[in-house]
C-alpha cells in the first residue's frame, strides 16, 4: 500500500531502490499521492513540483539501469525549507517582500542533497525569515500540527517536521539559530539535529563566520538523520568555518555500549520555567538512560550570560540580513522581525564586545563541565505544542516572557555553546501532544550525539506513534 511505503525509513527506501526492489518512480508516486491526500489538512508543503519530480525519478531509475553508481539518497523525495534558495523554483522566505522571487542559483545544501541522489518535490513552510518557533506567514498561512490541528507544529522548520510526521517525505532539511531544527521535531514526534557549527557547509552567506546559524537534517529516525547528515556534511572552500571530516563518517552510527557513561540530567537548565506537562514526560523517560547503562545525575553548566549572548548576536544578524528592507518594506514585514532588526540597529560595539567576552567564558565553563559528563540531557522546548492562533508563548508556568523568542531558552542557550544537539521523540502529554528530549554532546562530537540518540530511540519506540490523520 502507498501509505505503508511512505512510512518506510529513508534507509530502507534507499536500499530497496538500489537493489531494484522498488523504483524511484514508484517511491515518488507514493509520496506525491500522500502529499495530495494529507497536505491540504496541514499546509506543510507550500510549493509543489509533481511533474518535475516524477521526471527526475524516472531519470534516476534510468541511471541505475545504466549502472551509474547511486548516491546515498538515490531516489528519495525531499522538499527544501523555504529559506533555502532553489534555482528556478520560487523561494519566498515566508515573506511578502519575496513572494514572487525565483533564485538563479542553488544554495550549497541543495547542491549536496541533489548530488547524493535526493529528488526535490517542492518547498516546506517556514515563518517569515525563519523568525520564531511558530510556522505561519502572510504568503502561505499557518502549518498545523498533525497530532492536533488546533496546535502549532513549532518552527522555523515546521513544514519540514510536519511533512515527515505525515509520511509526505522521508527526509527534510532545516536550519537552526535558536532551535529551528529541534523545536519542530519535538512538537511533531520526529528527529531534528543541530550539528556542530561548520559540520554542514553553508553558501552563499552574508555572514560566513556567524557562530549561531547552522543547517541540518530532519527525519523520522536517528539512522535516517545520520544518513542524511552523511550527504550534507563535509568541507567546502566556500564555507570558511567548514570542518574537515567527510560526511561518510556519519553514514550509520555504530551501536555503542553506554555502561558507565556520565550523563547530566537537567530539568530546567538551572531555573528556566518549564511547563509541568513537559517535565512529567521527560522524568518518565529518565530511567531509559539508566537502563542503557548511563550514570545519570542531575546538573547543568552555569549558563550565566547566555541570554545576552544570544539576543545580541541574533539582533546583529537580523540587522545585517534584513535591515536593508526596512525603509521600503516595513509595512509588509512581521512586527517581531521589525523589532529584531531595530534591536540590531541599536547595538553598540561595546555591547557586542561584552557579549563575545561572555560567550568565551561560557564556552570554557561548559567545556570544563563536560570533561566530567559526556552528555547533557534536557527539555527541547519549555512548553508542549500551543494554540496555532497564538503567535508565540507569552507565559510559562506563571513567568511572563519578555519577547517573542524568550520561551525557547532551553534551545538557544545550547546554541551559544556551539555544541551539537538533537531532539528525539520522548513521549506524549496526557492530551496526546508530542514531547522531545534534547541530547547535547561534547564539542564537535556529533557522532556521539547520534549514538546516544539512537540507543534511546531503540529503547523507547515513541517514533512508531503516527498522527491519527494518517493512521
Amino acid at each position: 500500500m502507498p501509505d505503508d511505503l511512505c512510512f518506510l525509513t529513508a534507509a530502507e527506501l534507499a536500499h530497496r531502490i538500489r537493489e531494484r526492489d522498488l523504483s524511484a518512480a514508484e517511491v515518488m508516486e507514493a509520496h506525491l499521492s500522500q502529499i495530495e491526500r494529507v497536505n491540504p489538512e496541514v499546509n506543510a508543503i507550500v510549493t509543489l513540483l509533481p511533474e518535475r519530480a516524477m521526471d527526475a525519478a524516472r531519470a534516476a531509475d534510468e541511471r541505475l539501469e545504466r549502472g551509474e553508481g547511486p548516491g546515498p539518497l538515490h531516489g528519495l523525495p525531499i522538499a527544501h525549507k523555504d529559506l533555502v534558495s532553489t534555482k528556478g523554483v520560487r523561494t519566498t522566505f515566508g515573506s511578502l517582500v519575496y513572494r514572487d522571487y525565483v533564485p538563479d542559483q542553488d544554495d550549497l545544501i541543495v547542491e549536496r542533497l541533489r548530488e547524493a541522489g535526493a529528488i526535490m518535490v517542492g518547498k516546506t513552510n517556514t515563518p517569515e525569515f525563519g523568525a520564531g518557533s511558530q510556522t505561519f506567514n502572510e504568503v502561505f498561512g499557518e502549518t498545523l500540527n498533525p497530532y492536533d490541528t488546533t496546535k502549532t507544529c513549532g518552527g522555523s522548520s515546521g513544514g519540514a517536521a510536519v511533512s515527515l510526521a505525515c509520511g509526505m517525505l522521508p527526509i527534510a532539511d532545516g536550519s537552526d539559530v535558536g532551535g529551528s531544527l529541534r523545536n519542530p521535531a519535538s512538537f511533531c514526534n520526529v528527529v531534528g539535529m543541530r550539528p556542530s557549527v561548520g559540520r554542514v557547509s553553508s553558501w552563499p552567506d552574508d555572514a560566513a563566520w556567524f557562530p549561531l546559524a547552522v543547517e541540518g537534517p530532519m527525519a523520522r529516525t536517528v539512522d535516517d538523520v545520520a544518513l542524511m547528515l552523511s550527504a550534507m556534511a563535509g568541507p567546502d572552500p566556500r564555507s570558511p568555518v567548514s570542518l574537515p571530516e567527510p560526511g561518510a563518517t556519519f553514514a550509520r552510527p555504530p551501536e555503542r555500549d553506554f555502561a558507565g557513561v556520565r550523563v547530566a540530567w537537567s530539568r530546567d537548565l538551572g531555573g528556566l520555567p518549564v511547563d509541568p506537562r513537559v517535565t512529567a514526560v521527560l522524568e518518565a523517560a529518565r530511567p531509559v538512560f539508566e537502563d542503557l547503562g548511563c550514570v545519570v545525575e542531575e546538573g547543568e553548566p552555569d549558563f550565566s550570560g547566555a541570554d545576552e549572548i544570544f539576543m545580541s548576536w541574533r539582533a546583529w544578524y537580523y540587522e545585517l540580513s534584513f535591515g536593508h528592507l526596512l525603509d521600503e518594506h516595513r509595512a509588509e514585514m512581521k512586527d517581531t522581525v521589525v523589532w529584531n532588526i531595530e534591536e540590531g540597529k541599536r547595538l553598540t560595539g561595546p555591547q557586542l564586545g561584552r557579549a563575545e567576552k561572555k560567550r568565551t567564558e561560557l564556552y570554557h565553563r561548559v567545556r570544563q563541565f563536560m570533561e566530567r559528563d559526556e552528555f547533557l540531557v534536557l527539555p527541547v522546548s519549555q512548553v508542549p505544542p500551543f494554540d496555532v492562533d497564538q503567535p508565540y508563548v507569552t507565559e510559562i508556568d506563571g513567568v511572563e516572557m519578555k519577547n517573542y523568542i524568550e520561551w525557547m531558552k532551553s534551545c538557544y542557550h545550547v546554541t551559544v555553546t556551539g555544541l551539537p544537539a538533537i531532539s528525539v521523540p520522548c513521549g506524549f502529554t496526557q492530551e496526546g501532544l508530542p514531547v522531545g528530549v534534547q541530547i547535547v554532546g561534547r564539542y564537535r562530537d556529533d557522532l556521539g550525539v547520534l549514538q546516544l540518540a539512537r540507543a534511546f530511540e531503540h529503547a523507547t519506540g515513541f517514533r512508531e506513534r503516527r498522527p491519527a490523520m494518517v493512521g
